[in-house]
């Protein structure tokens, strides 16, 4: 599985549940192994993301936080 971004979603300045809403429109024009960066400011993204992840099937590699900025790596399964 390639570990290249194949888009970013940039959902910051975006409350709840704008950076959810964002991600899973770009996940259904991706294909089916692709990987999405999400950037986002909202903090309620902690744990919106990671459930919504488990939920839906897809697949959350990665999660950080700096400065208040959350980024997820997110591959479409």
């Amino acid at each position: 599985m390639s570990t290249t971004v194949s888009t970013i979603v940039d959902a910051r300045g975006q409350s709840c549940p704008g950076p959810l809403v964002t991600l899973a429109k770009a996940l259904k024009e991706a294909s089916s192994g692709d990987l999405l960066e999400l950037l986002a400011t909202d903090p309620g993204s902690r744990s919106d993301i990671p459930s919504w992840a488990e939920i839906s099937g897809n697949e959350l590699l990665e999660s950080s936080e700096v400065d208040g900025e959350y980024r997820y790596l997110v591959r479409k399964v």
